[in-house]
């Protein structure tokens, strides 16, 4: 690996995060919410802002694919649908909901000086790293109750050009967002300084996704930055335990950079790889975005007095997040913004599992956290 691909790799991601972390602050865009409030508030309106973010990815997605500018379709560290992919989005549905924000979400309220979000960023560390335990048994599972014919997607499941699928998708969702539009249903009303309607900051991170598969190789994704990081403090406490774990030695990304035909390899391990290139300043990215758009907006504030059971519930939220990411494997960014426009049949298991998982876990808040 040559500083070529890192020069355009490491930029480009840490600019992405910055815009990411930025128009989520200003929007308060928030995917742990969507799925929360469906089942707490019987309220769809940030996930009428999730649709729209998929649709504009899907038109925007293909229109690359088609003018030959995505030559890595599927993009690399896609799956194959496997059950286990189902029961990690249910996990990661309950940890999101009561952890109060999702990977993304943690790390620009961070930056804005949320103590509950550090927390839940501390869970999101220990979780990923904790899989480490039980990624034999997990991994064996995932390989025996894969389904179909194992194929990335449903187009190359059904053996169909992703034309034909993407464009039925788009027509279909294409009926409620044209309602929702004429009928004020995507606007949110405000009157705070700098505001950004999620409509818009939907289009705006669809677009952040596409300028990352051009350059980067792949959509946005996060989780197993966090691994390595837990990975670097368990080999310096406990180094005859961590180099029993074969989890941290896989190398499960691997492939040719588009922009500069260089290899590219890199997995959950402590080890400066390519993984760390495109993960590390993305993660720095999202926190400095939020801290930039609370201070221009003068709402940055460390923010700290809160029951001690919320803390509780932040950082065992992030540490169940944290460790479903590593056993669906990957995040809601990931599978949402990157796997649901290109149909990615793990994505579609995925998010399948976030809605039982989410009303589980608006179970255990209202009877365990806020019951008062």
């Amino acid at each position: 690996m040559t500083f070529t691909a890192y020069g355009i790799i490491m930029p480009t991601s840490l600019i992405l995060g910055v815009a990411a972390g930025f128009i989520m602050h200003r929007a308060g865009f928030c995917m742990a919410g969507a799925f929360r409030d469906l089942f707490l508030f019987r309220q769809t309106f940030m996930l009428r802002q999730l649709l729209l973010l998929v649709v504009v990815s899907m038109i925007i997605f293909e229109a690359a694919r088609l003018a030959g500018f995505l030559p890595l379709y599927p993009f690399p560290l896609l799956g194959p649908p496997t059950i286990a992919s189902l029961a990690g989005g249910a996990l990661f549905g309950v940890g999101m909901v009561l952890a109060g924000g999702c990977v993304v979400g943690t790390l620009y309220r961070v930056g804005a000086g949320s103590a509950l979000s550090a927390v839940a960023l501390i869970g999101l560390i220990v979780g990923s790293t904790l899989y480490g335990e039980i990624h034999p048994f997990w991994g064996a599972f995932a390989r025996a109750t894969i389904l179909g014919k194992g194929r990335l997607t449903l187009p190359e499941e059904f053996g169909v050009d992703p034309l034909l699928p993407i464009a039925l998708s788009v027509a279909g969702a294409a009926v409620p967002l044209y309602y929702w539009i004429h009928t004020g249903k995507l606007q949110r009303r405000s009157v705070a300084r700098g505001y950004v309607q999620p409509w818009l900051a939907a289009v705006l991170l669809a677009l952040t996704g596409l300028f990352s598969y051009l350059l980067v190789g792949m959509p946005l994704g996060i989780t197993t930055a966090y691994t390595k990081l837990g990975a670097s403090v368990e080999q310096f406490i406990a180094p005859s335990h961590f180099a029993s774990l074969t989890f941290f030695k896989g190398l499960p990304l691997n492939y040719l950079y588009p922009l500069t035909q260089e290899r590219l390899v890199g997995g959950p391990g402590p080890a400066f790889d390519a993984v760390a290139a495109v993960q590390y300043p993305l993660l720095l990215g999202l926190v400095l975005g939020g801290l930039l758009s609370a201070v221009l907006a003068r709402e940055f504030r460390i923010y700290f007095r809160v029951p001690l059971r919320q803390y509780g519930s932040a950082f065992a939220g992030g540490l169940v997040m944290g460790l479903a990411s590593r056993m669906t494997p990957g995040c809601n960014v990931w599978h949402v913004f990157g796997g649901l426009p290109i149909l990615a049949s793990q994505s579609l298991l995925f998010v399948l599992g976030l809605f039982p998982g989410a009303w589980l876990g608006g179970e255990l808040l209202t009877r365990l956290i806020i019951r008062d």
